[in-house]
């Protein structure tokens, strides 16, 4: 499965900040409120804001209104997709192309 760059950037782009790496352990035991990850996370409701979109944008992590919060857990279709994503990257299929030199 070959997937585009734009789709494999953000889905790696998840995985690059230490604050979404955090985030992505709290939600290994299941789903959590914002509000949870905003007392566990040490960063601005902005900023929590801002990691929750680039997570939810990869597919890794899906979010669900409930009144006025929003719930977050891992989402496993988008795990698949980063496992696919990655092992794209990592296949190594000689081609038959000439050396470069």
């Amino acid at each position: 499965m070959e997937m585009s760059e734009k789709k494999t950037a953000l889905i790696f782009k998840a995985f690059c900040d230490e604050n979404r790496i955090r985030i992505l352990r709290l939600l290994q035991s299941g789903e959590k409120c914002a509000c949870h990850l905003n007392e566990k996370i040490d960063v601005t409701q902005p900023t929590m804001s801002h990691h929750m979109k680039v997570l939810c944008d990869s597919g890794i992590v899906e979010g669900r209104k409930q009144g006025k919060w929003m719930h977050y857990s891992i989402s496993p279709q988008g795990v698949r997709t980063a496992m696919a994503a990655l092992e794209d990257l990592t296949n190594v299929q000689p081609d038959g192309e000439d050396p470069c030199c």
